[in-house]
């Protein structure tokens, strides 16, 4: 494990974070869905960053555009902030809050401690703009657990389901 945390230091020391991708194995229970989330936004005093529900490269994508307005431009996002420009034609949605069971970013709470970890969990809408917040949100059909948040409330956006660009602003996905 020690390498895993120094392949990782090295990444966060180059980038100013990574990405940590958690699949789900043979002892998760049937519902259980791939995550993925960052670590190193902590140490210079920013939420971490969580998504789910998402194929890897996807939410590896979009964390890393987000880390990097974050981590590169000093961004800052506040809980139930919509932001339109990540995937064409639809907002995604920001959730500040706590870690849950299933979404559980170890390798952050590791590295800073739980009290030092704050959390923003990136959540995309289903093809008609629905959130799962939304009681016509099709949970069985687009699985997307979410932290511990306070309520938020969303008015609906628009449509398509692709990333803006051909790979969005950082064409880069090895962090």
């Amino acid at each position: 494990m020690s390498d895993f945390f120094s392949e990782q230091t090295e990444i966060i020391q180059q980038f100013g974070w990574a990405v940590v991708h958690v699949l789900p194995s043979e002892e998760d229970p049937p519902d259980a869905v791939p995550f993925a989330y960052t670590v190193g936004l902590t140490a210079d005093g920013h939420p971490e960053l969580i998504i789910a529900g998402l194929p890897p490269d996807l939410g590896h994508q979009l964390l890393n555009e987000v880390a990097g307005r974050v981590h590169e431009e000093g961004a800052r996002f506040r809980h139930g902030r919509r932001v339109a420009d990540l995937i064409v034609d639809q907002d995604v949605v920001i959730l500040a809050g706590s870690p849950t069971a299933e979404l559980w970013p170890g390798a952050a709470l590791a590295r800073y401690g739980q009290r030092r970890v704050r959390l923003q969990q990136l959540v995309w809408p289903d093809p008609a703009d629905h959130f799962p917040w939304q009681p016509a949100y099709p949970a069985e059909e687009y699985r997307q657990p979410l932290i511990d948040a306070p309520p938020v409330t969303v008015p609906r956006c628009h449509a398509p389901r692709s990333l803006a660009g051909p790979l969005g602003r950082r064409g880069r996905t090895s962090r």
